[in-house]
């Protein structure tokens, strides 16, 4: 028997009913599809919530959605009302909006649909993210936020979050993605990234592998008199140490003392991604936003953020990451050389096609002893037996499953009680396994 429908599906089938370019395969990037006219139109109607609050704009290619929980965990534990606004979610479509670290409830997601749409129907090929992103604006309206942490969904200059007039604007590490929208090389990708940075407002920049990206920020700064913070530069760091569960590092911001500090995020990336936090929190602090050392330091140790690196079982190992392009796939491998050396690893993995998955394989096989290829429900999703064909270039061998439930039960069946299973490729796969794992586990009980 079907289940009954809600309003909450309502509510969702409306979203998805607009124009939703993240589900379109094959998409070209044209000022024609991509500007800020709709949304521009769209809060003025609405009556510019955003312009209610400070905001934290955070855009990068990786490490953004990280960076941004750890800014916003701080703030909350400074005693402020945070708002987060993140995309895509991992299981509702709640958890893009989130209070003091809490994700909306579904009715309140459906009263926001009802109360915006009126204005929406006012505006000519309004797009899903644009829609989602004008709630997000409102519901930190409503709840008086007193800051909210923004990360950009694509891009950044023509992102539907560039309606912004940040505090400050934070841009993390910078690669190669979204190749066919944003452009094929990392200048032009550094170009639309820095198109949040905003004229007399600060910029900090994370610490990037390419001095071109690097360069062409600088040069946007410049122009715009915006003042650069660039960190592994002017703010110094170093991990200090890492356990199974936490790690440990140290920063210096200005001419301040050194400062200590630990976060349950694993990863030398993730070390990156909260030096450019700190960097953030400080420049709050400079602009005269009271954040106390002890805020900061209960905010990095109880931070969560769900498919990086995540640890979801022992024995044997799962591991959740939500890499998607060749540098993330490269950060992966070395985390896993660095908690797991000797282990035997079995990879389930599935991808969107518009990715790099060559260059995804070519950063992840040689760490990969066993293969097994699945498919997301994503429309973009590509289909395993391509995937197999694509390993095989590295010469390696790969079996397929019909369903994400079947992989899990194949490398279940594979692995020994000391090896270890990564599971990533995207971020819709990690969501689809750790929901049926957590079942699993809850019929077990």
């Amino acid at each position: 028997m079907p289940a009954k429908r809600t309003n909450y599906d309502a509510a969702l089938d409306y979203l998805y009913s607009l124009v939703d370019y993240s589900l379109t395969k094959q998409l070209r990037y044209s000022e024609e599809k991509f500007n800020l006219d709709r949304m521009m139109r769209l809060m003025d109607l609405v009556g510019n919530p955003q312009q209610h609050y400070g905001i934290v704009h955070v855009a990068g290619t990786k490490g953004k959605g990280s960076t941004s929980a750890m800014i916003a965990n701080i703030l909350r534990a400074a005693g402020y009302r945070v708002g987060l606004y993140t995309s895509p979610h991992l299981h509702e479509y709640t958890e893009r909006f989130r209070i003091n670290g809490r994700p909306i409830s579904k009715a309140e997601l459906v009263r926001q649909v009802d109360d915006i749409k009126p204005f929406a129907t006012q505006v000519a090929e309004i797009t899903t993210f644009e829609l989602t992103t004008a709630i997000g604006f409102q519901v930190f309206a409503d709840e008086k936020v007193d800051l909210a942490v923004v990360e950009v969904g694509l891009g950044g200059r023509l992102d539907a979050t560039n309606v912004v007039d940040p505090l400050v604007s934070v841009i993390t590490s910078l690669s190669m993605d979204h190749m066919n929208i944003l452009g094929d090389t990392i200048e032009k990708i550094a170009g639309e990234k820095g198109g949040i940075i905003k004229p007399g407002k600060p910029t900090i920049l994370a610490p990037q592998w390419s001095a071109s990206a690097a360069d062409v920020i600088t040069g946007i700064c410049k122009s715009r008199r915006s003042s650069l913070i660039r960190v592994g530069k002017d703010v110094s760091f170093v991990a200090t140490g890492h356990q199974d569960d936490e790690q440990s590092f140290r920063v210096k911001y200005g001419e301040s003392t050194d400062q200590d500090y630990t976060i349950p995020l694993l990863g030398s990336h993730q070390v990156e991604n909260a030096a450019t936090a700190y960097t953030a929190i400080s420049v709050l602090r400079d602009q005269g936003i009271t954040i106390p050392d002890t805020a900061i330091r209960t905010g990095f140790r109880t931070v969560r953020w769900e498919g990086r690196f995540e640890i979801f079982q022992k024995d044997p190992t799962i591991i959740l990451d939500s890499a998607h392009n060749q540098d993330s796939c490269r950060r992966l491998r070395e985390s896993l050389q660095t908690y797991y050396p000797d282990r035997q690893v079995i990879l389930l993995f599935g991808a969107s096609e518009d990715k790099d998955i060559h260059g995804m394989f070519e950063e992840l096989l040689p760490a990969v002893d066993e293969l097994v290829m699945t498919r997301s429900t994503h429309p973009r999703a590509m289909e395993p037996n391509k995937l197999v064909e694509l390993a095989g270039e590295f010469s390696k061998k790969a079996t397929t499953t019909d369903s994400i439930e079947d992989g899990i039960e194949e490398v279940l069946r594979i692995a020994k009680e000391q090896d270890v299973i990564i599971v990533t490729g995207s971020i819709f796969v990690v969501a689809a396994v750790k929901e049926i794992l957590q079942r699993n586990k809850q019929r077990m009980l």
